[in-house]
């Protein structure tokens, strides 16, 4: 039988805000078996909280903001990432502002402050949203499907007309370890002219070479080059895993991406919730290889 994991101890990480340039404090805290995920603001005088969910996704433009009665946290999706490859279920994580720290742009650092303290097994099941039918959302030529697989699987593709990015795809099995060597590092990106843009109107103060890579029309502006050859979609793969955790449940299936940024992901997700008879759950280690088998080769109908 698996279990719910959580944290052993708090555990923070520091660093700039991405828009206010102002240095903030995140920290991660353990929870009880069946919490869930939660944001606490615990520089607002009732502790107000606001449970990581698709139904609170409210703006998914450049990054994937979730907002409640009393306030809003955007860019959630770096640190959600590494709670979804590390299947920790339950989790508060407190802020003490309206940022959580950008850090370099990647996941790393709070992959780093959660390994550091390592993961806590609890007392009870973890139930696994094991999908049984495929699921699929598409808009205009992006598309985004889950079928059934033994185990999380992403296939990511993207395609951008600049010349040092173009058509990229990966192909993973999602576990720790996968997530650590593959993943974790990959940095986010932007256009330089978006980021005049921004800027320009009060925002990204914080935005830097430190903590993305940078575009302008003839390459890439950061003078250390990529961390790895295709490290844009290795990003946008980060970015999904954070965004899988508004599902609110462990997903067990193969996740297929085209041109899906976080708005199709939020729809992809949201579908999910509303399609009951395309899953069910299972503990780890129930038979699932038949309707994982039936789904194997299956593809976008028309493609």
């Amino acid at each position: 039988m698996f279990l719910q994991k959580t944290i052993r101890k708090k555990t923070v990480v520091e660093g700039l805000g991405i828009h206010s340039g102002q240095v903030c404090r995140l920290t991660f805290c353990p929870a009880p078996s069946n919490t869930g995920v939660y944001f606490i603001r615990s520089d607002l005088p009732s502790r107000p909280s606001l449970k990581v969910s698709a139904r609170s996704v409210d703006a998914t433009s450049y990054q994937t903001t979730i907002s409640g009665p009393e306030f809003s946290v955007a860019t959630i999706e770096h640190c959600l990432s590494a709670l979804s490859a590390l299947r920790i279920d339950n989790l508060f994580i407190e802020l003490d502002g309206p940022e959580i720290p950008i850090g370099d742009g990647s996941a790393q650092g709070f992959l780093n402050a959660l390994m550091a303290v390592g993961l806590l097994e609890q007392d009870q099941p973890r139930n696994y949203c094991y999908v049984t039918e495929p699921i699929y959302f598409s808009e205009g030529e992006k598309h985004a499907y889950v079928v059934p697989y033994h185990g999380l699987r992403l296939t990511v593709t993207i395609d951008f007309p600049h010349a040092a990015i173009g058509k990229q795809k990966i192909d993973l099995d999602i576990n720790d370890t996968s997530f650590a060597r593959e993943i974790a590092s990959a940095r986010t990106f932007g256009f330089l002219k978006d980021v005049e843009d921004l800027k320009a109107r009060g925002l990204a103060k914080g935005g830097s070479l430190q903590n993305a890579i940078v575009l302008d029309d003839r390459g890439i502006m950061n003078p250390e080059g990529l961390r790895f050859v295709d490290e844009f979609v290795r990003h946008k793969a980060l970015d999904a895993l954070g965004d899988l955790v508004t599902l609110e449940m462990p997903l067990m299936g193969h996740v297929v991406l085209f041109k899906a940024g976080h708005d199709i992901m939020n729809k992809l997700v949201r579908k999910i919730l509303d399609s009951p008879q395309c899953y069910r759950f299972v503990e780890l280690g129930a038979d699932i290889s038949e309707e994982t088998a039936r789904y194997s080769s299956w593809k976008v109908p028309g493609s």
